[in-house]
């Protein structure tokens, strides 16, 4: 099964793609974890070092998706 990580900081965008994205998903086929990074700031390190730029994103097997334009890496960090 493959792991994956959906980033994201709570904004509108992210919420959205957050609810369709994940209930696409075939949970027999990708077990995802949800990262609220605006709540859980010790993650953003882990988000870059995985590629994230911006967020909403779901990383799956070391490859990042970047969804949507919600807010930049940078924009999350200085909130």
């Amino acid at each position: 099964m493959a792991k994956g990580v959906f980033y994201h900081a709570g904004c509108p965008v992210c919420v959205e793609a957050e609810q369709v994205f994940l209930d696409y998903l075939d949970p027999s086929k990708v077990q995802v974890e949800v990262v609220h990074l605006g709540t859980d700031r010790s993650r953003i390190e882990e988000a870059e070092q995985a590629g994230v730029k911006s967020v909403p994103a779901l990383v799956i097997n070391q490859v990042v998706y970047h969804i949507n334009y919600g807010a930049s890496l940078d924009a999350v960090k200085e909130s």
